[in-house]
């Protein structure tokens, strides 16, 4: 079952609009990139062959892996405001961090991201029974969240939803979770469950509305998915 819920979520995370689309507000996160090149570029000495990311690589990483990038801390704060403030924070701390070696750079681009979505939320166990005003954090209109792979991901409580993506979209482990999360892997374990079945009441109720619509509930696969 879980193998089938993380193909259904990547059929969905491939047709996500780019980024920097007119109907998308995210398009201004280029910017904050261009930035942050102009200042590495300028202050970088003479290159020399290195088996570390440069901070110019991350750069180039965040710009074009940009949609992922968004929609991971997207999906994990649940709203747009939060997930640009999210974005530029990891690339701030990619680029400015301890040195990375370059078969960990695209891991390490998502770690950052993850980890700021986490400062930013302040995350506690407690607040797996919190209730989510996912109506009211962002405007339909500017994102495919009419999706209902994207939108059950969203109705998840924080913590669900936190737990749900980095362990099953990002495959972090139960440990490495309760690390990041400052948790036990009891609870974890726990929100995970939660949070598939969830998923998996959500994913079946859309199905069935869908068969009874007549209409394809997935869209064809379109490319790659969110590793």
């Amino acid at each position: 079952m879980l193998e089938l819920l993380e193909k259904r979520f990547w059929f969905g995370f491939a047709v996500a609009p780019p980024i920097g689309s007119p109907e998308n507000p995210s398009a201004c996160i280029r910017g904050p990139i261009s930035m942050r090149r102009e200042t590495v570029m300028g202050t970088a000495q003479k290159h020399q062959p290195t088996p570390y990311v440069t901070s110019a690589d991350f750069c180039r990483i965040f710009e074009e892996e940009m949609n992922r990038l968004y929609l991971l801390s997207f999906l994990l704060t649940a709203d747009h405001k939060k997930a640009k403030q999210c974005f530029i924070s990891g690339l701030e701390n990619a680029t400015e961090g301890p040195p990375v070696f370059r078969n960990w750079a695209n891991s390490w681009a998502r770690r950052t991201i993850i980890q700021g979505a986490i400062r930013l939320l302040n995350l506690r166990p407690a607040d797996e029974n919190s209730a989510h005003p996912i109506a009211r954090s962002f405007d339909d209109a500017t994102f495919p969240t009419d999706q209902p792979q994207i939108m059950a991901i969203l109705e998840l409580p924080s913590f669900e939803r936190f737990v749900f993506v980095m362990s099953v979209l990002e495959h972090y482990s139960n440990q490495e979770c309760s690390l990041l999360l400052g948790c036990t892997r009891r609870d974890v374990i726990a929100a995970q469950t939660r949070a598939l079945q969830q998923i998996g009441n959500s994913i079946e109720r859309d199905s069935l509305l869908g068969m009874c619509s007549g209409e394809q509930l997935l869209p064809a696969r379109k490319g790659g998915g969110f590793r």
